[in-house]
């Protein structure tokens, strides 16, 4: 069973419906106990840094979940917002993160060399850095559906899997063990996110 934890700031139905489409069986977590009793959990989230901080702080789910990906080593995926919880702290609030991953957020600057629209919302081409169980390279480059308006950067380049380039090259996807953040929308990229998703569910990740 995998866990979608509902914090008040994801769309977890459309993540739901993905799994079961896929054979596999998934649910809504909230509570402490029902956090502990899935194997495998995910992060969605849209939103604002320091508010899906706050959620979870208010809902009790902070030492839970420390619990979950730090001493029980389970799978945990984190999907746009779920994956900057799970660094150190965002330029966009002034909460601590999760501090799973040594990296922090950052704002896309645009600069008059460079003109960006923010957020950055569309598709893109995702490279792989490395191989990775959950981003197999195949001989089509994965393309993903991005809505974000901050990036992650990482301190440590190993736990990078993939890039993306919007005025310049930024963070798609890491990994660190158990703890696996995506920046992109799988429940919104279509074929590729299915092969991500199934990839997640496997018992190699």
């Amino acid at each position: 069973m995998i866990g979608i934890l509902d914090y008040g700031c994801g769309n977890i139905n459309s993540v739901i419906r993905m799994i079961q489409k896929l054979g596999g069986e998934a649910c809504k977590v909230s509570a402490p106990q029902e956090v502990m009793a899935v194997e495998r959990l995910i992060i969605p989230g849209v939103g604002a840094f320091d508010h899906g901080m706050q959620q979870l702080h208010d809902r009790g789910l902070l030492p839970v979940l420390e619990q979950y990906a730090l001493q029980d080593k389970k799978p945990v995926l984190g999907i746009c917002l779920g994956m900057q919880l799970m660094c150190r702290a965002s330029e966009e609030g002034t909460l601590p993160g999760l501090g799973w991953i040594d990296a922090h957020v950052r704002r896309f600057q645009s600069t008059p060399e460079r003109p960006l629209k923010i957020p950055h919302m569309g598709w893109s081409e995702v490279d792989i850095a490395k191989p990775n169980p959950l981003l197999q390279e195949g001989e089509r480059r994965h393309r993903f559906y991005f809505v974000h308006a901050y990036k992650v950067e990482t301190a440590c380049a190993q736990d990078v899997l993939a890039t993306a380039d919007y005025g310049g090259t930024f963070v798609a996807a890491f990994q660190r063990e158990n703890v696996m953040g995506v920046q992109f929308h799988p429940e919104k990229s279509h074929q590729f996110g299915f092969g991500l998703m199934k990839n997640f569910m496997a018992e190699t990740v």
